[in-house]
């Protein structure tokens, strides 16, 4: 038998070795059925969502859903808990839903559009602006990142990092201060592949402190009880002012 290279890595423990291919396949298992793949999405909104409403959105019996979120759960890809009756599940992580906004930032665009005036304006919405998990994503996402960069605030040569300019930027002009951006092992700053605009949006607890502020500021809303948000009067005046974003030919508003 032909000896293995003296620099190639053995093992279970490798990147390589068998373990990490065996749970490549079961990561890759779980989101192969497209109910439990539909679950998923939907809870890119970053809210819990009730068994019976997740079956109703898929469409699925209550049975069935039951089954896919106990299959989810045990993946380790949600996260669980019970209020009385009812039983909540939501992505399991920041790291979870980073990764489905990637993968989804692989797939070709769908070939025939949305069929119908509701469906057409949904997916504008979406494209135009959402939340994905708990940060900013779509063309204001984007458009945010790409400010922030342009005027040193983020760098995305040397990694994808805030500068010394950036963390002030977030305490002076938002109140952000560095105590928030503190949160266990994530990183301040984190580029994520949009999967509408297929380049990286802000993700990181930089990014998800700024939407939470954008929010509590009511500089964006959310449109009804989806991932899309919409940008307000008050919001465009204050990204042109704190970026220099000219929020109508950027096709924000």
């Amino acid at each position: 038998m032909t000896p293995a290279p003296t620099n190639a890595p053995t093992g279970p423990n490798t990147p390589t070795g068998p373990a990490s291919a065996a749970e490549l396949a079961r990561l890759a298992a779980l989101l192969a059925d497209p109910t439990r793949a539909a679950f998923c999405l939907a809870l890119l909104d970053g809210r819990a969502w009730t068994a019976g409403e997740l079956a109703a959105y898929a469409q699925v019996a209550p049975s069935t859903a039951s089954e896919h979120l106990t299959r989810l759960t045990e993946g380790g890809l949600l996260a669980e808990r019970r209020q009385g009756r009812h039983r909540y599940v939501q992505l399991a992580g920041p790291r979870v839903a980073e990764l489905l906004e990637s993968l989804t930032a692989h797939l070709d665009p769908p070939t025939t559009p949305p069929r119908g005036l509701r469906a057409a304006g949904a997916s504008a919405a979406l494209a135009r602006g959402r939340t994905c998990y708990d940060h900013l994503a779509g063309r204001l996402g984007v458009a945010i990142t790409d400010a922030m960069t342009a005027r040193g605030l983020l760098d995305q040569d040397g990694g994808f990092a805030l500068t010394d300019a950036g963390r002030d930027w977030l305490g002076d002009g938002l109140g952000i201060g560095a105590a928030a951006l503190r949160s266990g092992r994530r990183p301040q700053a984190r580029g994520c592949l949009d999967w509408t605009e297929r380049r990286p949006h802000l993700a990181g607890t930089a990014g998800a402190r700024l939407c939470d502020r954008l929010l509590e500021r009511r500089w964006i809303r959310r449109i009804g009880s989806g991932r899309a948000v919409r940008l307000t009067p008050d919001g465009a005046t204050a990204l042109h002012e704190l970026l220099g974003i000219d929020s109508a030919a950027a096709g924000l508003v």
